[in-house]
């Protein structure tokens, strides 16, 4: 316990522990912070945590408030509901949620890096992409391909790179899926 105290914590005459004001603050305002990242999220995304009514609600009501001070009060009030929420559950589940994201936008550079390399030209990254993903289509694949690099080529709108990479992505999250 001695490792919680900071600075400005004591210990009172009764040897009860006693958080400085400033400690309380910093608490609050991380509070604050966590609730604001709620608002951020959708509906859908909120229905999934373990939020009371009434802050579920405030932070529905959030993006309707568009006054600075009327919003500086709301971020306050959503902290002050924050105090009897369940602060581990939730940023658990916001670290979940994040890390999604994160493996989503890793994926999509994946397929866009694939994408760009195959259109280039080169018929090894062709045989590489086949040879790491053998459960692909191969003719469909060598479809798609000549078609966006032709397309390419006569500078006409891009619906078949577009198929090519819808193609990729599809590929490779199956691939993930195993």
């Amino acid at each position: 316990m001695q490792d919680d105290i900071e600075h400005d914590d004591y210990y009172d005459s009764d040897e009860e522990y006693v958080k400085s004001k400033t400690r309380v603050k910093k608490e609050m305002h991380a509070l604050q912070a966590l609730g604001e990242e709620l608002t951020k999220l959708s509906r859908a995304q909120l229905d999934t945590f373990p939020l009371g009514e009434a802050l579920k609600d405030a932070i529905l009501e959030s993006p309707k408030i568009t006054s600075n001070s009327a919003s500086k009060r709301h971020r306050q009030f959503i902290g002050k509901l924050m105090r009897d929420a369940e602060h581990e559950q939730i940023i658990a589940r916001l670290d979940e949620i994040k890390e999604a994201q994160h493996r989503v936008a890793q994926q999509h550079h994946t397929v866009e890096r694939w994408r760009d390399e195959l259109i280039k030209g080169d018929d090894s990254k062709m045989q590489q992409f086949i040879n790491e993903y053998p459960q692909c289509d191969r003719q469909q694949f060598r479809q798609l391909l000549r078609n966006a690099r032709a397309e390419q080529g006569n500078n006409k709108p891009p619906a078949h790179t577009r198929k090519l990479f819808k193609f990729l992505r599809d590929t490779i999250a199956a691939h993930a899926a195993e």
